[in-house]
């Protein structure tokens, strides 16, 4: 079980550190006033400075364990947290082989994986949704709109 406090300082702390990397990037643009107006990195600097003070603000809140949902001791059960797997995994595992196999079979693999591996539909069914969805991509992407999706190292090995 994980606690409402353990998860609203550890969403806290994760959106904290993104506000420090926006931070971060930002000076390298430069910040401040030159004889152009505003240099490029000020407005995403100043959007990270928020985004780092609500997080400390929420880092406050969730330590102390104020607010109206402060009585909820646990935020996720173990049947929750594997649900949220079941969605989250796939997904992740979706984004880290686009790179390697290119959008297509990637797209083809997480949509078999979300529909068959939890019994959602047949396996013979998922493999049809699986094999029209990369299709659907290529036609949109490719065809009408022109623009090419990532095809990735075994793509660029057969030379697309």
């Amino acid at each position: 079980m994980i606690s409402r406090r353990a998860l609203e300082i550890a969403t806290a702390a994760l959106t904290g550190t993104f506000g420090a990397v926006v931070v971060i990037s930002s000076l390298d643009n430069g910040i401040g006033w030159s004889s152009a107006g505003v240099d490029a990195g000020t407005f995403p600097f100043l959007t990270g400075i928020i985004i780092v003070l609500g997080s400390l603000y929420n880092v406050a809140h969730g330590a102390l364990g104020r607010g109206t949902l402060a009585i909820v001791r646990t935020a996720i059960t173990p049947s929750e947290l594997r649900r949220l797997a079941g969605l989250f995994v796939p997904a992740a595992i979706f984004v880290a082989v686009i790179p390697l196999v290119g959008m297509y079979l990637a797209s083809a693999g997480y949509v078999f994986a979300v529909l068959a591996v939890p019994r959602r539909q047949t396996v013979l069914r998922a493999l049809a949704i699986a094999a029209a969805t990369p299709l659907a991509l290529y036609v949109v992407f490719e065809r009408m709109f022109q623009v090419s999706l990532p095809h990735g190292a075994l793509g660029a090995a057969f030379g697309f």
